[in-house]
């Protein structure tokens, strides 16, 4: 049997090695626009320089795991179009291509490796003074925020948003707002027109100088699904049922952020558990058994702020907040350790 799997995130290095686990007879393929693993959740100490961010994908995948360099042009009725015009066929596969940023001209993304990458090197060049705006009030622009006022305390940062730290509710709101405070972190409410000649111009009509510009939201997913005509949200996103299969085409598995889950956000949180599930449904109907309907669970909504602090505000399991919340070393520690146990499961796709 063989099982392609488009995307080396968290998703789809989870998947395929849980699969390997589960299923020894099936040949895997993961396919990925780069060799590495990219831990998404940490581009924002790329950019700040506290963190690689990156490892070389080979040593994330099992052992009989067959890794390929490339991009995919179209995937559906068992073959999989690769950028190159050559093709591949599959029994199953599974689409985990994540999300991606549209960034206003002017600004330099956060969310993608190449932008990481470009905000780091043009970080590290801004003379002491210099001013650094982070456009996005919400997780990723509140961390790339922290990170780098943590990082570099010798320029100003600010923090633009319509409501910053909206995500959170209650005391935990006020002490995301605190712990950037205490970071010396600008925080601006307002939303973002346009990025023109080193100015941040705001809806109110305020301009505001930057030496750098980081667009620190993460919007909208790669168009493989549509272009491949399956069936998408109108957010571009794959729909599934409650197996976690394309509607359009059930040998094709979508998990992560390009899967339209009804009540799953955007986290490796949500990733690896629709991963997991998604692997262990195929193993079932390998074995000739049916498939299990997958449903969100979550704990917890969690920020850094720097290396020292952070804030996590506990969750109902269906992502519903609740008022309680750990914030400081201690909630710092927990997030550190969550950041850590996603690489590891993606890893070693624990639990199966």
């Amino acid at each position: 049997m063989k099982v392609i799997v488009v995307g080396a995130g968290y998703a789809g290095t989870y998947a395929a090695n849980r699969l390997a686990k589960k299923v020894k007879a099936a040949e895997i393929t993961v396919i990925n626009p780069r060799p590495d693993f990219v831990e998404r959740i940490r581009l924002h100490q790329r950019v700040a320089g506290t963190a690689a961010a990156a490892k070389p994908l080979t040593s994330m995948l099992r052992d009989g795991i067959t890794s390929r360099v490339a991009t995919v042009d179209k995937i559906g009725d068992g073959v999989l179009t690769l950028g190159d015009g050559t093709s591949a066929d599959f029994d199953y596969a599974f689409l985990a291509v994540g999300s991606t940023v549209t960034p206003l001209p002017e600004t330099v993304p956060v969310g993608t490796w190449e932008g990481a990458e470009q905000g780091r090197a043009a970080l590290a060049a801004l003379p002491a003074g210099s001013t650094v705006t982070v456009i996005g009030g919400g997780p990723t622009g509140i961390e790339t925020a922290s990170e780098v006022a943590a990082a570099r305390p010798d320029v100003r940062v600010r923090l633009v948003g319509p409501s910053v730290a909206d995500c959170f509710s209650h005391e935990a709101l006020r002490r995301v707002r605190a712990g950037l405070a205490r970071l010396a972190v600008d925080i601006v409410d307002d939303g973002v027109t346009s990025v023109t000649g080193g100015g941040v111009h705001l809806r109110s009509g305020t301009a505001l100088a930057s030496d750098l510009t980081l667009w620190a939201i993460i919007s909208g997913v790669p168009d493989l699904a549509a272009r491949s005509g399956l069936e998408v949200n109108s957010e571009g996103r794959a729909i599934v049922d409650e197996y976690l299969r394309s509607v359009t085409d059930d040998r094709i598995f979508a998990v992560g952020d390009c899967a339209a889950v009804p009540g799953a956000r955007m986290a490796c949180q949500s990733a690896e558990p629709q991963a997991a599930h998604a692997a262990d449904n195929l193993a079932r109907l390998v074995e000739g058994h049916k498939p299990r309907p997958f449903t969100p669970r979550y704990l917890a909504l969690g920020v850094s702020l720097g290396r020292k602090d952070a804030v996590a505000q506990f969750t109902h399991l269906d992502d519903t907040l609740r008022r309680a919340y750990i914030a400081g070393r201690t909630a710092a520690v927990v997030k550190e350790g969550a950041c850590r146990g996603a690489t590891f499961g993606a890893r070693a796709a624990i639990g199966a």
